[in-house]
């Protein structure tokens, strides 16, 4: 078998979009995501050294809703409480996902400005 490329990490991720700047004011002012720069009819973010891009789909089988975007937070009670402050409209309040070996795994789902579905995530430790 041969050793083949060595993937290291996830570098970019891309969601469709239809209005940029529209989803730009969403990722940047409403999640508070670190703006890189815009090129053309794209948007470029920063999460934690993955890069975000928003763009409109290529062609026409590509127009859908992207995979879900799963971000994660070290609080996610006060993460709900900010972004819902900043007119982010939330499918539920946080909840409870799965008890994992040492935490419990909570998440609050919500959709961005162009439909694609987007989750708080949060690994709560439970007291030993």
């Amino acid at each position: 078998m041969s050793a083949g490329p060595a993937i290291r990490r996830l570098a970019q991720v891309s969601v469709n979009i239809h209005d940029l700047e529209r989803a730009t004011t969403f990722y940047r002012d409403r999640l508070g995501l670190k703006f890189l720069f815009a090129a053309g009819s794209m948007a470029f973010f920063d999460l934690a050294g993955v890069r975000l891009m928003l763009s409109p789909p290529e062609r026409l089988e590509h127009d859908h809703p992207g995979s879900v975007l799963y971000l994660d937070v070290p609080d996610i009670q006060a993460s709900y409480g900010a972004l819902a402050a900043r007119g982010v409209e939330f499918e539920r309040e946080p909840h409870l996902i799965a008890r994992l070996a040492s935490a419990d795994l909570w998440m609050a789902f919500f959709r961005d400005s162009e439909g694609n579905l987007l989750a708080l995530s949060c690994e709560l430790p439970r007291p030993a």
